[in-house]
């Protein structure tokens, strides 16, 4: 087992990173009160819950639980309400702990239940798939969709503990561990042009499953995400670079309808539309271009997406969290492994971007 740390002075918390880890010994320091709410879906309740709930019962605790479907298109208020339902339905208090037993989007909504339910209560994060692991896990962003803009109403939510186990990786649908190396992608086109060539080394490897090699994406991944959290947990400035893509993906997602397309596909998509982008600008090189396409691609995510009629996809990146005083700001490549946030692009360019990187 790897152990890194999100560092946020008193509210400094551990991300255990392994394979079979035990729940029982290593969520036991991080759960203070009596009471304990799993929030996991559907898929997940089969493969997992019980061993949970006999863990963490085994340490004296009251377990309830709160089964919601699986899918990104119930991530909204409707939704985010049944979690709020089981805490007073158990008469849970406020010394309570929120356990999010799932992918992101249970990740988000139990974390965002947590923030809300009096005011705040402890949580726990137990991500199950690779994207929840690498990114949506670790930083304290959590939400739910509205129908004009993904992740637009939430909260910052730090958890106790991040327990991330290579195990139940197993269990992912190919399609899912495509959309998590997609954000392992990100890291390094954003900022580790070594990581780069490590997954240009290891890409069939990640694919194929190894838990070696995934047991060090995903730690690498952390370490640079924690490192940046520490330093800008609210997104004032360099966090935003955790955006790489998502501006353009965000859009694509909240166009097909939430779930059609997975995060991480359409993240994947957008980084291509991003170093496009920052290509016809002169930053980075079609060389560079054609190599983030080929990383993307081996790790079987898209680099075209369905045909957006282009109004539409300009109105929902209008309504991204990343506009500022009414200003759109991008996440741009000045070279592979260097993003930067800015303002300053060409919109006639923007535009030809994302339709180049459209099926024709």
């Amino acid at each position: 087992m790897q152990t890194l740390h999100v560092e946020l002075g008193e509210r400094r918390y551990p991300i255990f990173i392994g394979s079979d880890l035990d729940p029982q010994a290593l969520l036991a320091p991080y759960i203070f009160g009596q009471q304990v709410m799993i929030v996991t879906n559907t898929t997940i309740q089969p493969l997992y819950l019980d061993h949970y709930v006999k863990a963490i019962e085994a340490l004296g605790k009251k377990v309830a639980t709160c089964i919601l479907p699986d899918g990104e298109k119930y991530k909204d208020i409707q939704h985010l309400n049944l979690i709020f339902d089981a805490l007073l339905e158990a008469g849970f208090n406020r010394d309570c702990t929120v356990l999010a037993l799932g992918g992101g989007v249970i990740g988000d909504m139990a974390g965002f239940a947590s923030a809300c339910f009096q005011r705040g209560v402890y949580f726990i994060q137990v991500p199950t798939t690779l994207l929840s692991q690498v990114d949506s896990s670790v930083g304290g962003k959590t939400g739910i969709n509205h129908p004009l803009g993904k992740n637009m109403i939430g909260a910052f939510q730090q958890p106790q503990v991040v327990l991330a186990d290579m195990s139940q990786l197993k269990s992912l649908p190919d399609r899912e561990l495509s959309a998590g190396l997609a954000e392992v992608i990100k890291y390094a086109l954003l900022g580790d042009e070594k990581f780069l060539l490590w997954l240009e080394a290891n890409m069939e490897g990640l694919v194929a499953r190894d838990p070696a090699l995934l047991a060090e994406a995903v730690y690498r991944s952390c370490a640079h995400k924690a490192r940046i959290v520490a330093n800008d947990e609210k997104e004032q400035g360099e966090r935003a670079l955790l955006n790489l893509g998502h501006t353009f993906g965000h859009a694509i997602e909240s166009y097909l309808g939430y779930g059609v397309w997975l995060h991480g596909e359409a993240v994947a998509t957008g980084m291509v539309m991003a170093a496009d982008l920052s290509q016809r600008m002169g930053w980075i090189s079609a060389a560079d271009l054609e190599r983030t396409k080929k990383i993307i691609q081996r790790a079987g995510l898209p680099i075209v997406c369905p045909t957006i009629p282009l109004e539409d996809f300009l109105g929902y990146m209008a309504h991204d969290k990343k506009v500022l005083n009414g200003q759109l700001r991008l996440v741009l490549l000045k070279q592979l492994g260097q993003a930067v946030i800015t303002k300053e692009f060409d919109v006639e360019l923007m535009q030809q971007a994302i339709v180049a990187n459209q099926t024709k």
